[in-house]
């Protein structure tokens, strides 16, 4: 993958219309990747996870947002903690999303990129 870093925000770089802001809050399903737009992820990076603060600086900047299909392709894993997120790590969610152009296929994509201690695993996992 070519990646390039500059002190630029991606507002200056690219169309408002082309930017997707991933975020795990969105009502917005991810359900394929387009070539033509440009995906942020890790858009604010936190020690702390703070609910919709990711929706809210994409809705101030008129993005569009997404969220990762987790809930369509994943179940809730019976845990200790009582335990499930969505929230991911910036790696992982490359790793999703790398996978997924690879493959195109949602469950191989989640499966490389969700660990199980997020409490979601895909369903014949949590048959087994």
């Amino acid at each position: 993958f070519k990646m390039d870093k500059t002190p630029e925000s991606y507002l200056d770089l690219f169309p408002l219309d082309a930017i997707v802001y991933l975020t795990p809050d969105s009502e917005n399903v991810l359900e394929d990747i387009d070539p033509d737009k440009v995906y942020v992820l890790g858009g604010l990076v936190d020690e702390s996870i703070h609910k919709q603060l990711t929706l809210r600086r994409a809705r101030e900047q008129s993005l569009r947002t997404a969220r990762l299909p987790i809930r369509e392709y994943m179940v809730r894993a019976p845990n200790a903690r009582n335990y499930h997120s969505e929230t991911l790590a910036i790696n992982q969610v490359f790793d999703v999303l790398s996978t997924y152009y690879e493959t195109r296929s949602w469950p191989a994509a989640l499966r490389a990129g969700v660990s199980s201690g997020k409490g979601y695993v895909l369903p014949e996992t949590a048959e087994q």
